[in-house]
């Protein structure tokens, strides 16, 4: 499937501030902008789209519920060590390419849960963090009414560098870890009905477990009077439990993107916010 770059992701995944930034911010901010995302239809498919997308994006620095970088989060423990967040992510709905001709079209879909992250280490400059992160997301396929589809669970490790400690730093970031879904799920996008089964496409049901294993990087800045940035991220599928389905056709995913957005509305509150 492919991992929707929505309004929401992409201020979370590029545009937000970085950690270890500078004391003294604002309360809120909300901005505008363009940017392009390419992506394999879905993971294992062996078609590919190019978009440009909108990237509106809300920054908040509450004392109990944030938005950044790291999407929507709340400080659920007080303890420096570990968070609980809010985690969501989606996808794009799929037109049928000749792999999934006379198939019904996979609906977009969108993911809800937590993720109880462990901060591992800090430098003492603040210029590099090292996280456990452990998101657990329901999902749903958008149609009426919603269906759900099953869970997902993807742990993994979270490297983000900084060339200073500031509101404007460049902030380069790495993420990897291995991908679990049910077998709801994994049979949403790879199972074949019998009714739909064809000489050179069998019958196949899904089953749960490992769904591969993901890497990201993401690279960020934000000038005086915009942001910049740009994420690339490589699944590979070997092993998958899915990795037989007739759908698969390659054992690999990518998708990337880029953009450029500007502040509109900044809050005149300025507030001390911790690294």
């Amino acid at each position: 499937m492919a991992r929707m770059l929505s309004a929401w992701t992409l201020c979370a995944a590029v545009f937000a501030p970085a950690p270890g930034r500078a004391a003294d911010e604002p309360l809120w901010e909300v901005g505008l902008g363009v940017g392009a995302l390419g992506y394999d239809n879905y993971r294992g498919a062996n078609s590919s789209h190019v978009y440009p997308v909108p990237v509106p994006y809300l920054l908040y620095n509450g004392t109990f519920l944030k938005t950044d970088r790291d999407g929507v989060h709340a400080r659920l423990f007080n303890q420096d060590w570990v968070e609980l967040k809010l985690s969501f992510n989606a996808t794009t709905p799929v037109g049928n390419d000749r792999t999934r001709s006379g198939m019904p079209e996979l609906r977009p879909t969108v993911e809800g849960g937590i993720s109880l992250d462990f901060h591992l280490w800090q430098s003492d400059d603040a210029r590099a963090k090292w996280d456990l992160r452990m998101p657990v997301r329901s999902a749903f396929a958008i149609e009426a009414p919603p269906e759900a589809i099953g869970w997902t669970f993807s742990p993994g490790f979270a490297l983000d560098l900084l060339d200073h400690v500031g509101y404007d730093a460049w902030k380069l970031g790495f993420f990897s870890g291995p991908l679990f879904a049910n077998r709801r799920y994994n049979s949403y996008f790879y199972s074949v009905q019998v009714q739909y089964a064809t000489p050179s496409r069998p019958e196949y049901q899904a089953s749960g477990g490992y769904a591969g294993t993901e890497f990201l990087t993401a690279l960020s800045k934000r000038f005086p009077r915009y942001w910049v940035g740009a994420f690339m991220r490589y699944d590979s599928l070997s092993g998958a439990a899915f990795e037989d389905s007739p759908l698969v056709q390659r054992d690999h995913y990518w998708t990337a993107g880029f953009g450029i957005a500007w502040p509109l509305r900044t809050s005149s509150q300025r507030i001390d916010v911790p690294d």
